[in-house]
């Protein structure tokens, strides 16, 4: 079984010290912004691990999240179910 990490853009609502308290859809976290110190209010970043990564422009952010959003509907809509043993199995 393959796995990917994947980075979360998410808006700086707040910084203290180097932390940041950030949103995304709604939902509100606090991160770490030692990696990317330049970091301010109203920036965004991209999020993976607890940790902010890279800052992005909000144009970037916007389709990111676009994306994620039509990924979801996708994988929703899906007819396929895994099989039992959490494996993929290719059919003839």
């Amino acid at each position: 079984m393959n796995f990917m990490c994947v980075a979360i853009p998410a808006k700086v609502i707040s910084i203290e010290g180097s932390l940041a308290e950030v949103e995304v859809g709604g939902i509100f976290r606090t991160i770490s912004i030692q990696l990317t110190p330049e970091v301010q209010k109203d920036d965004y970043v991209l999020v993976h691990a607890g940790f902010a990564i890279h800052k992005v422009d909000e144009e970037e952010a916007r389709q990111t999240l676009e994306l994620f959003e039509e990924l979801g509907a996708l994988e929703e809509g899906s007819s396929e179910k895994p099989s039992p043993d959490g494996l993929e199995h290719s059919t003839p």
